[in-house]
């Protein structure tokens, strides 16, 4: 089976912002993304589509051609809790009031949840129990539009990166990654 696993377009949110599962708004040049996106797909014939329920997901699914893309909460971004919409600057600062993230390793970040979120480690457990509900299935081409965490942890599910590598460097915007099951 091959998982083809899109990441949304931008989001108008400034840089360096951590906007995790908040639904953010995408900016203006959503439709030239989308548009390279559908021309990726428009050879590719797909068993199931599936979509994480966030607007910038869905917004793209239907831009695709897949208004009737299932939509599952697995699939949503990781949950930075309280940090979501901080800068990153301020989310440092407020490791540093805690002794244990002193230095905050990657090793850290991993296992380590954000306040009232999710730690990488509990965000791969929910993508690998998506990817493990549709492994199961009698599918050869699976369509996904999710998130740059998400995209990471089925990259770490299938065996292409490690998890410290899923946090250094996500998907770009309107990314396409593929993988076999």
């Amino acid at each position: 089976m091959d998982i083809y696993l899109i990441r949304h377009t931008s989001v108008d949110v400034p840089e360096n912002v951590c906007y995790g599962q908040t639904d953010v708004p995408l900016k203006n040049t959503f439709e030239e993304e989308a548009m390279l996106v559908k021309q990726k797909l428009q050879d590719i014939s797909f068993d199931a589509v599936y979509t994480s329920p966030l607007s910038r997901c869905t917004k793209l699914a239907d831009y695709c051609g897949y208004p009737s893309a299932v939509r599952d909460d697995r699939l949503k971004e990781i949950s930075f809790g309280a940090w979501e919409m901080l800068s990153y600057e301020q989310i440092i600062r407020l490791l540093k009031q805690k002794p244990h993230m002193e230095g905050g390793s990657v090793d850290d970040a991993l296992h380590v949840p954000a306040t009232d979120g999710e730690s990488v480690a509990d965000l791969h457990v929910r993508v690998s129990s998506f990817l493990d509900g549709i492994r199961v299935e009698d599918y050869r081409h699976v369509l996904v539009f999710a998130h740059g965490g998400v995209l990471a942890g089925a990259q770490v599910y299938a065996g292409l990166i490690q998890p410290k590598e899923a946090i250094k460097s996500p998907e770009p915007y309107g990314g396409i990654v593929r993988i076999s099951l």
